[in-house]
């Protein structure tokens, strides 16, 4: 099987697998894993923050952005198609008790006008906002990247409003190579971030959230609470291995990501070019689309409405890429696409 589902189906090289072998371990409840402070260390300096929090997911460290920079009835902002808001099944209200509000705004980008236009003056009939939630790459929108300059402003205009700003930055080291701009460009607008090690850089578990040092000791209360404390958490920690080792090479899932929807352009499937790893496929019937890429030993996944969703990482090469891509047009005459 060629899986183009999503960069989470990676596994750890040998190399990581030797780093986890190898690393040194504690009780990292009590604060005594050198490998998990080792590898928050690194992490919170190199996003420019000052200190990080390792989670076993990013539905966790999303939540407990959203919960220590809100109280019970408060308002979070987001796009509409915000991960947090579509596929985390409802934990902002079953864990923290807020209310969310989605916005608008083309290719998961949230502009100043339309947060300006969704926060009025305090009433005693809304739900006070707190907190703007945005995401860089943008999932459902196909990987795109949310322009720094773009993101700054917004991210200025929620602090104008009184907001705090949480960036789920999933794949934001997709952004930060695509663009040639240091992730720390982006999280220095945003009181919190949210990293994922297990997506396009091959770790097998972990997502890290960093801030100011007061919010991590809050959100390391609240990660208990959640029933993310961890214990020799070290033997998954060494996935610094990934941070430190596999950030470059996301140009190439990018660039094969390119050749892939290039390909599919080039039998007459309307593709939007990809600015990252993901690449969205216009199609009348996805999911019998789905069901014959499967016959031909392509997996994949349904993406927007009306979009196939395929996915380049690291443990895809060029040769599958381009067999997927012989697939695609094979099945050209066949799919309802045009």
């Amino acid at each position: 099987m060629i899986d183009l589902r999503s960069d989470t189906v990676t596994r750890p090289t040998e190399a990581m697998r030797q780093a986890m072998a190898e690393a040194e371990v504690g009780d990292d409840v009590f604060g005594e894993d050198p490998t998990v402070d080792e590898l928050e260390g690194y992490v919170a300096t190199l996003l420019g923050k000052e200190a990080a929090l390792y989670c076993p997911s990013g539905t966790m460290t999303n939540q407990i952005g959203v919960h220590v920079a809100t109280d019970r009835g408060d308002e979070v902002l987001l796009h509409e198609d915000a991960h947090i808001f579509n596929y985390e099944a409802g934990v902002p209200a079953l864990l923290s008790g807020v209310h969310i509000r989605p916005l608008s705004g083309e290719e998961g980008v949230v502009s100043p006008e339309a947060l300006r236009a969704a926060v009025g003056p305090e009433n005693v009939h809304f739900a006070r906002p707190k907190l703007l939630r945005l995401e860089n790459t943008h999932n459902v929108a196909g990987g795109k990247v949310f322009p720094l300059e773009e993101f700054a402003a917004v991210a200025g205009e929620a602090r104008e409003l009184g907001l705090k700003v949480h960036l789920d930055g999933a794949r934001l080291f997709n952004a930060a190579v695509a663009t040639d701009i240091p992730v720390r460009e982006w999280c220095g607008h945003a009181d919190t971030v949210s990293v994922y090690s297990s997506k396009g850089l091959g770790a097998p578990v972990g997502f890290l959230l960093a801030g100011d040092e007061e919010t991590i000791r809050e959100a390391r209360c609240a990660r208990k609470a959640f029933g993310g404390g961890m214990r020799q958490a070290g033997v998954i920690a060494a996935s610094l291995y990934a941070f430190e080792h596999h950030v470059d090479r996301l140009a190439e899932d990018h660039e094969r990501a390119k050749r892939f929807a290039a390909g599919l352009a080039d039998a007459c499937y309307r593709v939007e070019p990809p600015d990252t790893n993901i690449v969205l496929v216009r199609i009348e019937e996805p999911e019998g689309f789905l069901r014959a890429l499967v016959r031909e030993d392509v997996l994949a996944t349904p993406g927007k409405a009306g979009h196939v969703r395929l996915c380049t990482h690291l443990d895809v090469r060029d040769e599958e890429i381009d067999a997927a891509a012989e697939v695609a047009v094979r099945l050209a005459a066949h799919a309802p696409h045009r």
